[in-house]
């Protein structure tokens, strides 16, 4: 461990505490316009919009944009620190009279106060090249996590590749203990700096995978793995896993079951191939084992073969146009074509340990919705648990407050024509399902305090002269469905 980066984090956190370095403040002093300039890699608004923000502007100049800083004025705005003390520690570097960050230290709003997370530098402001034991920051692939994660509390939690630690840092909000895994040595440096600088016990291991944790199981197992697809290679530990195309991603969720404890649940980000003739819903799905577990893998955007090659290679801080870096696109490339990938997926995989035969839904989920995902997921898994087994017919539904039906009309010959209509549901995900008239009708009549489901079908039939079975046979595929989207609840009984 950085021993000299972990006795800084003291005098460090009093500084930060003592010039207000938080996101809100943050927020507050750069104003929205610049706040975005700051997310896409824009230094100049921001510089511009710090430069009246006294102590803290300086310090999102100085760990934030990597601007050169005079000494004098960063080794007052850091008291009590030690100038010398944070450049022997990896924080700064110096340049006779001016200062400049090492590292990134970003305030961060977790829902639980105010938190510090230090990663390496990247190349968004300050051109640097990306070292192969580079520890990622705070990006778009955590945030996306951060969100998706249900954070209902629990007892233990697993971390595995934990990078910075945000992933970890998050769960000591919810969770009882939480233990943090990386074969990356400088993550756990990092990582174990960011636990210290916001006082917080996250027991941290050493290893691959999971490796490391061999025996033991977690009622909640977190991830954002190196899971880009590609060639069996390792260039940079935080992305790239050695594995082939999307080897680890498999390897990450057809495992993450067997450390989880009866009931425990994972939320990870993965990635999968879209091969030429195969269904990527059945392929993810051949990861989990036949029994033993409820999955719901979510697919949030498919990227084609040279967009995926140009957005890593851009990640990398590679220049497409030079002959170096061609020829490496020029091999991954070839790469997916000799296997026939013609996209590659990205999205959640949630999984739940149960001692039932497994259920396992794999879906597309590519349009845009804003809650969050995380205690959907768990939402999703008790409804898909409470649904095994079940006769619907017997059962009595209620419509989801945020459920609607819309009916959509186009000009027809004898003025307008419904062509489509569908129930929506207006938060979580926003899902929508087609539903015919006789549908309709039967979501219209599910009543807190009325009948059946069964009964219903049977209403329903005599008033539109159908066959009951036939119906009985579509409502109970349709509430199916409905239920685990939470359009239709169950009554309890």
């Amino acid at each position: 461990m950085n021993r000299d980066l972990l006795s800084l984090c003291g005098p460090l956190r009093e500084a930060l505490h003592r010039t207000d370095y938080t996101a809100d403040a943050l927020l507050d002093a750069l104003g929205d316009d610049a706040h975005a300039a700051l997310g896409r890699g824009e230094p100049v608004p921001v510089r511009r919009a710090t430069r009246d923000a006294g102590e803290l502007g300086l310090l999102a100049r100085l760990f934030l944009l990597g601007d050169d800083c005079s000494a004098s004025e960063v080794a007052a705005v850091l008291a009590p620190v030690d100038l010398d003390h944070a450049v022997a520690a990896g924080l700064l570097e110096r340049d006779g009279a001016l200062v400049r960050a090492a590292l990134d230290l970003r305030p961060m709003d977790l829902g639980g106060g105010d938190r510090w997370v230090l990663s390496d530098l990247d190349g968004s402001m300050r051109p640097r090249t990306t070292a192969p034991d580079h520890v990622l920051g705070v990006g778009h692939a955590s945030l996306s996590l951060l969100r998706g994660t249900p954070t209902a509390p629990t007892g233990t939690v697993l971390d595995v590749g934990t990078g910075c630690g945000v992933q970890a840092l998050h769960a000591t909000g919810y969770a009882g203990s939480v233990t943090a895994t990386d074969i990356n040595l400088r993550a756990l440096d990092l990582s174990a700096a960011t636990f210290a600088l916001n006082e917080v016990d996250v027991e941290l291991v050493a290893g691959s995978w999971f490796d490391p944790v061999a025996e033991r199981t977690f009622d909640r197992v977190v991830a954002n793995p190196p899971f880009v697809v590609g060639r069996a290679r390792v260039e940079h530990t935080y992305r790239d896993s050695g594995l082939d195309l999307d080897g680890a991603s498999e390897l990450m969720i057809s495992r993450a079951i067997d450390h989880l404890a009866p009931g425990g649940t994972a939320s990870m980000l993965a990635s999968w191939v879209h091969v030429e003739g195969e269904d990527w819903r059945s392929r993810v799905a051949s990861w989990l084992p036949a029994h033993g577990v409820d999955a719901w893998i979510v697919q949030r955007d498919v990227a084609d073969p040279a967009l995926y090659v140009g957005t890593w290679m851009r990640d990398a801080g590679l220049d497409p146009r030079d002959p170096a870096t061609a020829a490496q696109a020029e091999a991954w490339l070839g790469h997916f074509a000799d296997n026939e990938v013609e996209g590659i997926g990205f999205g959640f995989v949630y999984l739940r340990r149960t001692d039932a035969p497994s259920d396992v839904l794999a879906e597309d989920l590519r349009h845009g919705y804003s809650d969050p995902l995380g205690d959907e997921a768990l939402g999703y898994l008790d409804r898909a648990a409470w649904l095994r087994d079940r006769d619907v017919l017997e059962e009595r539904f209620a419509l989801s407050p945020a459920t609607a039906l819309e009916r959509v009309y186009l000009p027809g010959d004898d003025g307008w024509r419904q062509v489509v209509a569908r129930a929506h549901r207006g938060d979580g995900p926003a899902w929508q399902h087609e539903v015919d008239d006789l549908a309709a009708a039967l979501l219209g009549g599910m009543r807190a305090d009325g009948l059946a489901l069964g009964e219903l079908v049977e209403l329903l039939a005599a008033a539109h002269g159908e066959e009951s079975g036939p119906l009985a046979d579509a409502a109970v595929t349709l509430v199916h469905g409905l239920v685990r989207h939470g359009l239709v609840l169950p009554v309890p009984r």
